[in-house]
């Protein structure tokens, strides 16, 4: 059975059988807190559980590496909406150990772009345009350094309130051992 047609078959039971029933919550987080993190698969469950969160806690934000690579994107926007209309208070980014953005190949990428039948032409067009594809699929070096990066793209942008604390920490995908990269609260306190 194809993916999509085994998703549309159980959820039919599952609507059915209203076993939606012990998931309903508002949608606002309970916590009051936006956590940004890492798309990888390692983390779908692993990451509520080892942070004590439950359906209807937060608000989560996913992207390749817990990167926000732009202060007007899609992430930060995300972020911001969370804050000004579902009443969050504080945002974490959490990174994790072993991350594959900092074995990123940007040139092994693009040659499979190339076998799954993007063309040189669109390459070449999007240079020409400005974008550097070698620098936008970049991932990091250092998953602690892309952490600060993030929580510090967070923190400073101009639409964020003053008063909403970022913090960054990483998690082990083998353990669900987290450790601290930035503390916002003692950021805060070192501010007044």
């Amino acid at each position: 059975m194809r993916n999509l047609d085994e998703i549309l078959a159980f959820n039919r039971d599952f609507v059915a059988n209203r076993e939606y029933e012990k998931y309903q919550t508002t949608k606002f987080p309970d916590k009051r807190l936006v956590v940004l993190s890492c798309m990888d698969t390692r983390l779908e469950e692993l990451l509520p559980k080892a942070m004590n969160m439950r359906n209807g806690d937060i608000k989560h934000v996913k992207s390749a590496g817990a990167i926000v690579s732009h202060p007007f994107g899609s992430i930060m926007r995300s972020i911001l909406v969370a804050i000004y209309e579902l009443n969050a208070e504080e945002v974490i980014v959490v990174g994790h150990y072993d991350c594959g953005m900092s074995a990123i190949d940007s040139k092994r990428t693009m040659a499979k772009m190339l076998e799954k039948g993007v063309s040189e032409q669109t390459f070449s067009t999007l240079q020409h345009a400005g974008i550097n594809l070698h620098k936008w699929l970049h991932g990091f070096d250092r998953v602690e350094d892309s952490v600060r990066n993030s929580v510090e793209t967070i923190k400073k942008h101009p639409l964020l309130p003053a008063n909403v604390d970022v913090h960054g920490l990483l998690i082990d995908p083998a353990t669900g051992r987290l450790d601290v990269v930035v503390n916002g609260y003692e950021r805060t306190e070192a501010s007044e």
